[in-house]
């Protein structure tokens, strides 16, 4: 049994194979695992005996949940409105070129993913990026590698 596989089972132990505990399950699984593999979502169809296809609806509708790894860090930069007029796209130009990935990418050696959001609730601060947990306010292209390099 993989490390994967073994992560899988203890959070499918802890839910005791309850069909109601399915957004639960997934949210665990994403935060474990980072994504949802083939085999994790057949696996969690299986244990908690519901179909496959609502498995699948239920990770492709919700925008936390994905079917691709994601990066160990991921970095959200505000496309807000208070955001976007204090320069939030010349933060996410710098990121990106920095990173050499666009938005919805991850880093070849899945270090970092990098997501445009619409509000992190900090228009105060803004032009803001959070990286996992950590927000960087009233930013310029030239404190974003600095930010950046902290995670590295």
């Amino acid at each position: 049994m993989t490390m994967s596989e073994q992560r899988l089972r203890g959070i499918l132990d802890s839910h005791k194979a309850q069909r109601s505990s399915l957004i639960t399950v997934l949210h665990h699984v994403q935060k474990e695992l980072g994504y949802f593999s083939e085999e994790t979502a057949e696996s969690i169809a299986k244990e908690l005996k519901i179909p496959l296809n609502r498995v699948y609806s239920v990770i492709t509708f919700y925008e936390r949940f994905s079917l691709t790894p994601k990066g160990e860090h991921t970095v959200m930069v505000c496309e807000g409105t208070a955001c976007h007029i204090r320069g939030g796209k010349k933060v996410l130009d710098e990121v990106e070129k920095i990173l050499g990935i666009k938005a919805g990418e991850t880093t070849e050696d899945l270090k970092f993913s990098v997501e445009r959001v619409a509000c992190l609730g900090c228009c105060a601060l803004a032009p803001t990026m959070v990286i996992d947990d950590k927000t960087y306010g009233k930013l310029v292209p030239k404190k974003v590698g600095k930010a950046l390099e902290e995670w590295k």
